[in-house]
């Protein structure tokens, strides 16, 4: 019973995506109301499971679920298995990822109403919710990674919604360049695993139930492994040197900023090292440098918080802050309090975001009626900072750290500059097949069509 639950909670929105495409693939496009009810539907049943499993969990004192579906496949000592777990740390996220879908598509079906993506946004909220229940249980970090990819997927689609106009699309591609390179420590991380430890799977890498669970890696081992999970955990929860990429996310539907960058989605790398707490345990070098990632970038978030303009953005550097501590909390080997602190962190943040554009109008009134005069924050400040200190502290802030300039100028500007001179070495073919300069970063990707 328990197996089937599980497997009913995960496949659930999955089979509602399938379902919905292959309807659209052929010619039916169903009306707002039954895609609501659908997204309705398996929200429920979801919650209902993710409830069921819980309880038992309580009643019975049993630690893990398991449900297992064979080997896919094997090649002389190595195998992948396909297998589901749902334990103390992943059942919690899992109900807050059912909880959120039922609310972000009830509000969504009011927000997106009419909207010419309304079909195409619950596609994609559908097989977020697959990928992100996908890797919250996954039995081996090799499952973990199709997770993690589809959650990657869906943001950067959503990020580039409205695709008519130049700049959402101009950040989800750097949104996604972004995962690629952050994408590419998971990889090396599980392949060290197998390497080091022969296997990434959940059940043979850590003995115990978490959070009390240890591993039988060398130091060096561990520290190896534990620094590539870092590298590709920082990505996906935007520390640095990743951070810049979050406020681009800012330019899909308030909806999906709400359930992806304050809930779900940029909470998946803080998962990511709790599922590896026992990795980080056997390394102090790689705890110590979670510890000095996340501390580092509640620093700079904080500092950049308190001069951007628009809410969204200031939301994102509050939630890229609260990170940074959960980063130290699970460096500094407090699991469960980084447990509690993630999940409420993603409720309080997913309705700040639904609230954003009604707390502007909340804040307008407020201010016409304390006469224009509000209030300034954070004036005890000016009495412990020389003002020289602080005026720098405001130009770094404005520049958000120069996180743009510093990528633009190490990373994206080289690479533009080799594909150009590797354009230049093909043989001439015509002015048809002319290769073409990449547009330096100020000028637009899309280029106008006259009427």
């Amino acid at each position: 019973m328990n197996e089937q639950v599980l497997t009913a909670v995960v496949t659930a929105p999955g089979l509602a995506f399938i379902f919905l495409a292959l309807g659209w693939m052929l010619g039916w496009t169903p009306a707002e109301r039954t895609i609501v009810r659908i997204t309705a539907f398996v929200s429920l049943v979801m919650v209902g499971g993710a409830a069921w499993m819980g309880y038992l969990m309580l009643a019975t004192g049993q630690a893990q679920f398991y449900t297992s579906f064979g080997d896919w496949f094997r090649v002389g000592e190595y195998e992948f298995t396909f297998e589901l777990f749902a334990d103390h740390l992943s059942l919690p996220l899992v109900g807050l990822t059912s909880a959120l879908v039922g609310i972000v598509g009830s509000f969504s079906a009011r927000y997106m109403h009419k909207e010419r993506g309304f079909f195409r946004f619950f596609m994609l909220l559908l097989l977020f919710a697959f990928g992100a229940d996908l890797a919250f249980t996954a039995g081996s970090f090799d499952l973990l990674i199709g997770g993690w990819e589809l959650v990657g997927l869906t943001s950067v689609l959503l990020i580039a919604f409205f695709n008519e106009r130049r700049e959402p699309v101009r950040n989800a591609l750097r949104v996604f360049a972004t995962y690629r390179l952050a994408d590419i420590g998971l990889l090396l991380a599980v392949f060290a695993m197998h390497y080091l430890a022969g296997s990434s799977e959940e059940g043979h890498l850590f003995l115990g139930n978490w959070p009390a669970q240890h591993v039988s890696m060398s130091p060096f081992a561990a520290t190896v492994v534990g620094l590539l999970l870092l590298w590709g955990a920082a990505g996906k929860s935007a520390q640095f040197p990743f951070s810049g990429w979050l406020p681009r996310a800012m330019e899909g539907p308030t909806p999906s900023s709400a359930i992806f960058y304050g809930a779900i989605s940029v909470h998946l790398g803080a998962y990511l090292l709790l599922r590896a707490e026992p990795v980080f345990i056997a390394s102090p070098i790689a705890a110590g440098c979670v510890v000095l990632v996340g501390a580092l970038t509640a620093f700079l978030a904080t500092l950049t918080n308190r001069v951007v303009s628009d809410a969204k953005t200031t939301l994102s550097y509050a939630a890229m802050s609260q990170l940074g501590i959960i980063f130290v909390e699970i460096g500094l080997g407090f699991p469960t309090l980084a447990l509690v602190h993630l999940v409420g962190h993603a409720v309080v943040r997913t309705l700040q975001f639904l609230r954003a554009p009604s707390m502007l109008h909340d804040y307008r009134r407020v201010h016409a009626a304390a006469g224009g005069d509000v209030g300034r924050t954070g004036e005890h400040y000016e009495g412990v900072i020389p003002s020289g200190v602080r005026l720098w502290l405001y130009r770094f802030s404005l520049e958000r750290g120069f996180y743009d300039s510093i990528a633009d100028t190490l990373v994206v500007n080289p690479i533009l500059k080799l594909s150009s001179a590797l354009a230049s070495l093909e043989p001439d073919r015509g002015p048809e097949h002319a290769a073409r300069k990449p547009e330096p970063l100020g000028r637009p990707m899309v280029q106008e069509v006259e009427s």
